[in-house]
């Protein structure tokens, strides 16, 4: 089932790359089919997901076989409840994301097989437990990101925007590089293995020795913290979603940036207990940064993408906080964060590139009174900068509320005050620029010069009803999520927290 999962969008790759190249529909065709096979597959598994269920490791729909067996290296496949509802999320932006590549008109083969190959390395990398596979598919569809933005960016700072992304994120990613190899190395060369069940089992029962871990975390803590915006690495995340195609902002600020949030929870806080606790205090103090600073700037654009784009890094402040909580509400809200905040980026830029190929700008000066012309896609815009406010009713609100009570009960100093701090950036700020956005974009006067917009047909509007129907049902029902990422996040938080235990534990043995 995984393994479909991820292959389909690579073999629709394949299909394009030997298509001649003016054959348009099928390319779009072809995009449309993989992605939405990807998307009833994945739906089949996260319902059929139970905990109890769930097999070696606690993972289900487990896969494997040997790859460099020498090396120790295996694709190995596998979900639990952190990773379930992050794929599942992943397949739903990648078809809405393919549903709105009709805005793109030129060297479309290309386009679309990048688009696949992005869409295949990401929903890889989350379902890979094994860490080789788990950093090659991020890099298949990080690789892609950079091209698109080059070949099909918009705006004037498009050259720019797309070195600042390549840079930032490359020098992430080979942080977090350092780091992996370094945990690696750990484990006596006999046993060494990328098998990230392995890993778990062999720190479990030989924690890694306290200095050690108090270098190799930082190395994962900022290697990943860089790729998801981490405050102060933030700037190329507002620059480069502002230039990029609409899909590829979708995709990238909706599903690929949760990777390094999926790799601190799933590896570094199990793996290395004391490095978090020396260095999670420091992740919440920068997290204040990503809610406090992103939502001040956010306030001051009047470019509808770099508004968004603020927010983005703004809302992944509060998946910081959950994480630093280091308690089973904390975590398991932050990955109701991760999902909602996914479906969220993912119809925002939907919303913002619709406008923008209706009115060519997205200077919130120039619009006014749009909601006259664009009943549905107004309608949608209202909605989602709600949803982003925080309002009750959506995904958001019950993951950064259970965020919020997570860091009332953590252990790092002034943990209230945080969470005062964050109530105020995320629900006050929040709800500033986002009602300004509403009025700006939507209400007051309409220019005639926007007399010819027109809003979405029927089957235009299919992308942005299935990102909103999934933030309303997780919503009005965040059991669907929570049950299931409950048991997975409780076993996560006892081993980050038992690191002296079991290490004492360990000695008297």
């Amino acid at each position: 089932m995984l393994t479909s999962i991820i292959l389909l969008p690579f073999l629709a790759a394949l299909v394009i790359l030997f298509t001649p190249r003016n054959y348009r529909v099928v390319f779009r065709g072809v995009a449309l089919l993989a992605t939405l096979g990807s998307l009833l597959v994945a739906t089949k598994m996260f319902l059929g997901y139970e905990a109890a269920e769930a097999g070696v490791g606690g993972y289900k729909f487990i896969e494997k076989a040997a790859w460099v067996p020498s090396l120790g290296i295996n694709y190995f496949v596998g979900v639990d409840g952190i990773n379930v509802g992050l794929i599942f999320m992943g397949a739903i932006v990648a078809f809405a994301a393919a549903c709105v590549s009709w805005e793109i008109k030129t060297n479309e083969k290309l386009y679309y097989l990048l688009l696949m190959v992005m869409t295949g390395g990401i929903l890889g990398a989350f379902a890979s437990l094994d860490l080789f596979f788990f950093y090659a598919f991020h890099e298949f569809a990080l690789i892609p990101t950079f091209i698109m933005i080059g070949l099909w960016g918009r705006g004037e700072n498009k050259n720019y925007a797309t070195f600042n992304i390549t840079l930032y994120l490359s020098a992430g990613a080979l942080i977090a590089l350092v780091g992996l190899i370094g945990l690696y190395l750990q484990v006596p060369a006999a046993q060494r293995t990328f098998d990230i069940v392995a890993l778990t089992d062999y720190f479990r029962a030989n924690p890694m020795a306290a200095n050690v871990q108090h270098f190799i975390f930082p190395l994962l803590m900022f290697g990943f913290g860089i790729l998801v915006s981490l405050w102060p690495f933030h700037t190329w995340a507002p620059l480069g979603y502002g230039a990029a195609p609409t899909a590829t902002a979708m995709l990238h600020a909706g599903v690929l940036k949760k990777f390094g949030l999926y790799g601190l929870i799933r590896i570094a806080l199990p793996l290395m207990p004391e490095g978090a606790k020396d260095w999670l205090n420091v992740l919440a103090l920068l997290c204040l940064g990503n809610i406090l600073y992103c939502g001040w700037v956010a306030m001051r654009q009047r470019d509808l993408n770099q508004l968004i784009g603020n927010s983005s890094v703004a809302h992944m402040g509060f998946v910081f906080l959950g994480i630093a909580s280091l308690n089973l509400i904390g975590v398991t809200g932050a990955v109701v964060v991760m999902i909602a905040h996914g479906l969220l980026a993912a119809l925002t830029f939907a919303l913002s590139g619709y406008i923008r190929t209706q009115t060519n700008t997205l200077n919130m000066d120039e619009m006014g009174g749009l909601l006259r012309k664009l009943p549905f896609i107004g309608a949608a815009l209202v909605m989602a900068m709600m949803a982003g406010c925080g309002l009750p009713g959506f995904a958001n609100f019950v993951g950064e509320l259970s965020v919020m009570f997570g860091a009332w009960k953590a252990s790092f100093g002034h943990a209230k005050w945080f969470v005062v701090a964050a109530a105020w950036g995320g629900l006050v700020i929040g709800a500033i620029y986002m009602l300004r956005a509403v009025r700006s974009v939507l209400h007051g006067e309409l220019s005639d010069k926007w007399n010819s917009v027109e809003d979405a047909v029927l089957w235009r509007k299919t992308p942005f009803v299935l990102l909103l129907a999934a933030l309303l049902a997780f919503g009005f029902w965040p059991r669907l999520l929570t049950d299931k990422i409950k048991p997975s996040a409780e076993a996560i938080v006892k081993m980050a927290t038992s690191g002296k235990a079991v290490a004492l534990e360990s000695v008297k043995r």
